[in-house]
């Protein structure tokens, strides 16, 4: 988990709760990557954490996972944050969690086996990445709202991925060693760190999954819809594009295609493009 200047003291606590003391199946260890300075309550929060969750892990019988705060002195990026808090992870399975989001209480236990070959089934039904569908919520965590589905794998996900992510960011969780094998997170690309990743990852045939189950609560704001629209996303999905076509990831006739969809996304006013991106949800949800 990355932390910033910008978080809310609430939405963390809520997040780390959520991922720790909530879970069926808790962590053996938290990592915390402070990227840059905090507010003094967000820093005295992160300073008492180890002591905070070993009572609370105390009061049930449990034992507490390590606790591992890495303190940037200037705020890096998302990526940069991230590729710090992968070198501190003592663990082969890694599942990321957002500051403001929260994670159900059954998801680890549910998605760990998918990349744990000693809980597996077979050998054929573990992978190195998976993720979850997740659900949209708005201020109370139970006004809940869309839920975002993504193909399960194979064929159909590859064929997914040239459009968009194959995963949805906040649920994944995946093995440490895949992920370092490709290079971690690209650093300096803007806000696509996560889906070049995974082009990465499927470039070098590492086995994907997705879980039809929402097992991630994603929080979304008044202004999510708006930050997606303008010129500066446009240019920057512009370079995503060109990096996959450079990459073969995508044909030049996808690349194209990809080009039109986003600049109508981008530029069209906030309004429409928030109806929009809510109605092509639901019929999906209702096809699903």
């Amino acid at each position: 988990m990355s932390v910033y200047h910008g978080d809310s003291l609430h939405n963390l606590q809520r997040a780390v709760q959520s991922n720790t003391i909530d879970q069926t199946l808790p962590p053996n260890q938290v990592v915390i990557v402070r990227d840059g300075p905090v507010d003094t309550e967000i820093q005295q929060y992160l300073d008492t954490l180890q002591t905070s969750m070993h009572e609370a892990f105390q009061s049930r019988d449990l034992p507490a996972p390590e606790v591992v705060v890495v303190p940037l002195p200037n705020n890096g990026g998302l990526a940069h944050a991230l590729n710090v808090g992968l070198q501190h992870c003592s663990h082969e399975l890694i599942a990321r969690a957002d500051s403001d989001d929260i994670s159900l209480p059954r998801r680890f236990e549910t998605m760990i086996p998918c990349i744990d070959s000693a809980t597996a089934v077979s050998p054929n039904s573990t992978y190195d990445v998976a993720g979850s569908a997740i659900q949209e919520f708005h201020g109370d965590e139970l006004r809940r709202g869309i839920i975002r589905r993504i193909p399960a794998g194979g064929a159909e996900l590859r064929r997914y991925a040239t459009l968009q992510s194959p995963l949805n960011h906040p649920s994944v969780v995946f093995r440490k060693s895949a992920v370092l094998r490709v290079g971690g997170y690209p650093e300096g690309v803007g806000r696509f760190e996560d889906y070049l990743l995974w082009e990465q990852l499927l470039l070098h045939n590492y086995r994907i999954r997705n879980l039809a189950v929402p097992l991630v609560l994603y929080r979304v704001d008044e202004g999510a819809y708006e930050r997606r629209g303008g010129w500066r996303m446009l240019i920057a999905e512009i370079r995503l594009q060109r990096r996959f076509l450079h990459d073969r990831f995508i044909t030049p006739a996808q690349f194209l295609r990809n080009v039109l969809i986003r600049a109508v996304y981008r530029l069209v006013p906030s309004s429409i493009r928030t109806a929009g991106y809510r109605l092509l949800k639901k019929q999906k949800q209702r096809l699903a």
